[in-house]
């Protein structure tokens, strides 16, 4: 798992609750504002309008440090439901080694009837299978290339791709959901038939139980990130993702190509009633 970030500005905070009602699933969890894997294209960084700080997004984590006491009041008072870990962090981020509140939240929703549906891009979650066995819960990963080299650029501090899928490897043994997040595709590094069906016979050979699929979005304080890294990195690339950003008819376009990229190589792989969402 990637190592804990010295130079994160860490805050603990108190929270008075810490399940909210969600569009993903029936509520969402977070046990964390804020994410040390700074993935460059993090939707997440929105949060910031709510939760101002002076460091950017990928620099500072909140720690909810009594996230297990205010769910278990919340849990005695609102009935079960699917509950997605975690829509505004990743809830096995490196801090979660030491907290174990992510942990301990699963636990007590496991106890008192919730689903857990976890998403994440670290290996830390394999910690937490002994808890998921046996219960009405689901572990997915996060992928968006298969090359680990790009994954270093935009998700500098999650785990290695190879590692994630371990993850789904662990938990298929343990008898447990998989899922899989193939997203966000990256304009014309990782959106191509190739790069799609690459990913998409991992997902086959893994047995993985629920793909999704989702493109780059232009959602707020994600393109100042995204052009950064495309100047740095890919500054031929600059100009073109801003058009399937910004411009509706170029992006119209574009994620028309995607999709059917995406339902070619579902079905090439024979997967094509595993894949439940799709770029838009």
């Amino acid at each position: 798992m990637p190592e804990d970030k010295s130079d994160i500005v860490v805050r603990e905070v108190q929270c008075r609750t810490v399940l909210n009602r969600c569009s993903i699933d029936d509520y969402s969890l977070n046990c964390y504002t804020g994410c040390a894997h700074a993935c460059v294209y993090c939707y997440a960084r929105f949060m910031q309008r709510f939760h101002p700080h002076v460091e950017p997004w990928g620099a500072f984590v909140d720690v909810k440090v009594n996230a297990p006491e205010a769910l278990q009041k919340q849990v005695r008072k609102m009935p079960p439901g699917a509950v997605f870990v975690s829509s505004a962090c990743d809830g096995w981020q490196p801090l979660e080694a030491k907290w174990r509140l992510t942990r301990e939240c699963c636990r007590i929703l496991l106890e008192h009837g919730f689903q857990v549906n976890a998403l994440t891009k670290s290996a830390l979650i394999l910690r937490d299978l002994d808890i998921f066995e046996g219960h009405d819960a689901q572990v997915g990963v996060t992928v968006t290339t298969l090359d680990e080299r790009m994954c270093r650029l935009w998700e500098p501090h999650a785990s290695p791709v190879e590692a994630r899928f371990e993850v789904l490897r662990r938990a298929k043994e343990a008898g447990l959901e998989t899922s899989i997040m193939f997203g966000p595709l990256l304009p014309f590094l990782s959106d191509s038939l190739e790069s799609i069906s690459g990913l998409m016979e991992r997902a086959a050979a893994l047995e993985v139980d629920e793909i999704w699929v989702d493109a780059l979005n232009p959602r707020p304080k994600v393109w100042e990130s995204v052009a950064a890294l495309l100047e740095g990195q890919f500054p031929d690339l600059t100009e073109r993702y801003r058009r399937v950003l910004f411009s509706q008819v170029v992006r119209q376009a574009y994620v028309k190509g995607v999709q059917e990229r995406v339902a070619r190589a579902a079905k090439r792989h024979g997967l094509t009633d595993r894949v439940y969402g799709c770029a838009s």
